[in-house]
């Protein structure tokens, strides 16, 4: 049986600070308790505004996920909000002085690391979760997004690419803290070497180097340092995945089977989730004391 744990927030402010991987800009970033029920909260300090985490802040999924709010843009969230999500925090308050959250080494490991080392503090109200009861998809030309009942936390992933080094990689996981830590987190992102000249004319990967990606040339992985997992190419794509999702507001118990899904791919599915509430329950205190009566 599925039982609401304790919502968490985190116990002290910690910072970190650094470049950002499209616009090459440098950012400084706060994180702070925040008050149970409060969810998790952007605040670009430079401009003095606040944006919600969540699916409707979303303005751009083009090579990262972007949220903003009048004006006000913060790009590249997905790895912070990985991080928070896979630690289980569901109260925090994000402040950036820049446009980006710094890219740190390209995976969630550093501010997961700064996150266990200020400490994680329970909270007296109960935290609710997404129940799926009735599977769902979404088909995005060649992407798909599938949910299934389950009640567990599961991620199926698979990814597909004309290269010698990456081609079919395929992952699946149950999804928990200390998995989130050791397999997820320290997984880098990517790009190819032959792709960098246009993102940077266009804009992006302004501060991408071999210090915070992998690069992939023709044949082989030109970064001195070689890979963390033999699949970690894969693994980086839950991690985004797990960022993206966490923008509903809630843990979703089901197994989620992703194939070549992207940011676009997975706010589309959101939306679609949220659009068909026949297909899942928001399990709370309330609805669990109900479920509850219904035997009395």
């Amino acid at each position: 049986m599925l039982k609401l744990g304790l919502q968490k927030t985190i116990k002290r402010e910690t910072f970190f600070e650094g470049a950002g991987l499209h616009t090459g800009k440098y950012s400084k970033v706060y994180l702070k308790p925040a008050p149970r029920d409060s969810g998790i909260t952007f605040v670009r300090k430079d401009k003095g505004v606040s944006i919600r985490a969540n699916v409707f802040s979303v303005v751009d999924t083009t090579f990262a996920t972007t949220v903003g709010y009048n004006g006000a843009k913060i790009k590249t969230v997905e790895h912070i909000l990985a991080a928070i999500a896979g630690l289980g925090i569901d109260n925090i308050l994000i402040e950036v002085d820049g446009p980006e959250i710094p890219i740190l080494d390209g995976s969630s490991f550093n501010i997961v690391e700064l996150i266990l080392k200020a400490g994680i503090a329970k909270q007296s109200s109960k935290r609710a979760f997404i129940k799926i009861n009735k599977p769902i998809s979404l088909v995005d030309g060649n992407a798909e997004i599938l949910v299934l009942p389950n009640d567990r936390r599961l991620i199926t992933y698979s990814i597909y690419f004309n290269h010698d080094m990456l081609g079919h990689q395929s992952l699946s996981i149950e999804l928990n803290e200390k998995v989130f830590i050791n397999e997820i987190a320290p997984a880098r992102t990517f790009g190819f070497l032959k792709d960098v000249q246009y993102l940077k004319a266009n804009g992006f990967a302004k501060g991408g180097s071999f210090d915070n990606a992998i690069i992939l040339g023709e044949r082989e992985i030109l970064n001195p340092s070689g890979l963390r997992f033999p699949d970690e190419f894969v693994r980086h794509k839950i991690l985004d995945l797990l960022g993206d999702l966490s923008l509903i507001g809630y843990p979703i118990y089901g197994h989620i089977i992703a194939n070549r899904a992207g940011h676009t791919t997975n706010l589309k599915f959101l939306k679609k989730l949220i659009a068909h509430p026949e297909c899942w329950e928001l399990v709370t205190v309330n609805s669990l004391m109900s479920s509850a009566l219904v035997y009395i």
